[in-house]
């Protein structure tokens, strides 16, 4: 046997074991009590920074591709990639790791200086700090070269003046990476910068918008707040092709798979016991759809870790994975019937109203991390050539 397979089987031996401990934490007696009250907390009582991943923290496990200094473990993305699926495989909110450390963290790891790195990562691998995107504006959603939150040059530095909206956890963060102009330019795409935005600065207004899921989204009004070249994150100028290149990790599918396995688990129980035939068939062909979206999810993973990422191949993973959410939940509130609308906040509720959260949640996950139209828009100009 050469050297390299020895390696590799290694690595996903490894990773198996990973996996299992993973997977027993989360399973575990504190953190499935912590779960319960985070799920069946009143929607004004929304989560900040959790118990879960301050224990996930003292392990190395909230983040654990980045080096030991940082908090993490020095592993490889599939371990990443490992903590993320157990963790919404096991109901875990997720959003503020996302955010954190798949978004904020690694913009750092990858571009930050010395500096912010040192200030920021252990606190946010530790699940003591939380961080925030401040990317989408009112007049553009997925489209980012349209973004006019401007930095006015003051000094050696800049002042912002901007209004961001649809960003969660805010009101618990402490600081958000912020993407704005520094320069105008003919071409839309030049000009951004990302800055790190000390979000309890005054000059910042944090107001919530509501919407239908537990998690409120915000509105975030940046009035004059004074930043210097210290707070930028890579070069000056360089925000588009730094978002483009980073937010391929966030666009795996690995997550929101996880989720909606998730709801289609929770009723596998009863579609066995039904005798039902024609409802058998159609779990089978939605679980055949969740695996082969599964699969394509992990390539993702795979090409990421051998420095070949694709943006084609994220958006179609990202892009198909998600579209299953609405056959999978409409088929879980078919199975469950009318327990299935039953909320967290009723008495009794199946699953402490996993489907009825799901329903609410289903519609997002065509929007978050790029919505549909614009996974199709890079699949056809990308890889098909078609634009």
């Amino acid at each position: 046997m050469r050297r390299t397979e020895v390696s590799v089987r290694a690595d996903v031996e490894g990773q198996h074991e990973f996996r299992a401990r993973v997977r027993e934490f989360f399973a575990s007696p504190r953190v499935r009590e912590a779960v319960t009250r985070v799920r069946t907390a009143p929607p004004e009582d929304e989560p900040g920074l959790l118990d879960v991943y301050r224990w996930l923290g003292e392990r190395g496990w909230l983040a654990p591709s980045w080096p030991e200094r940082y908090g993490g473990l020095g592993r490889g993305l599939a371990e990443s990639a490992i903590v993320t699926e157990e963790m919404c495989l096991a109901g875990v909110p997720d959003d503020a790791h996302v955010l954190g450390i798949d978004i904020v963290g690694n913009f750092l790891l990858q571009v930050g200086t010395d500096a912010q790195r040192a200030r920021w990562l252990r606190r946010l691998a530790r699940g003591e700090s939380l961080a925030a995107v401040l990317f989408t504006e009112p007049a553009c959603g997925s489209d980012l070269a349209r973004l006019t939150t401007r930095a006015a040059p003051d000094g050696d530095g800049w002042r912002l003046y901007g209004t961001k909206i649809y960003n969660q956890k805010t009101q618990f963060a402490d600081v958000a990476l912020c993407a704005a102009r520094t320069s105008e330019s003919p071409v839309p795409f030049d000009g951004i910068t990302l800055f790190l935005l000390p979000l309890r600065s005054p000059g910042i207004v944090i107001r919530p918008v509501e919407n239908i899921t537990n998690d409120r989204f915000h509105e975030v009004v940046v009035d004059g707040v004074r930043l210097t070249t210290d707070d930028v994150v890579g070069t000056v100028g360089d925000g588009w092709a730094l978002m483009n290149d980073m937010l391929l990790l966030e666009r795996t599918g690995i997550d929101f798979h996880a989720k909606i396995r998730r709801w289609l688990d929770s009723v596998a129980a009863e579609v066995r016991g039904s005798g039902d035939l024609d409802l058998e068939a159609r779990f089978v062909e939605l679980d055949a759809r969740l695996r082969a979206g599964h699969a394509l999810a992990w390539r993702v993973v795979a090409e990421l870790a051998r420095g070949e990422a694709d943006p084609a191949t994220a958006a179609m993973a990202k892009w198909y994975v998600t579209e299953q959410a609405r056959a999978v939940i409409r088929f879980c509130l078919e199975v469950r019937g009318m327990s299935g609308v039953l909320s967290t906040w009723d008495a009794d509720p199946v699953d402490n109203g996993l489907v009825e959260a799901a329903a609410r949640y289903a519609p997002t996950h065509r929007l978050g991390s790029g919505t549909s139209e614009i996974m199709l828009y890079i699949i056809a100009s990308s890889a098909l050539e078609l634009l």
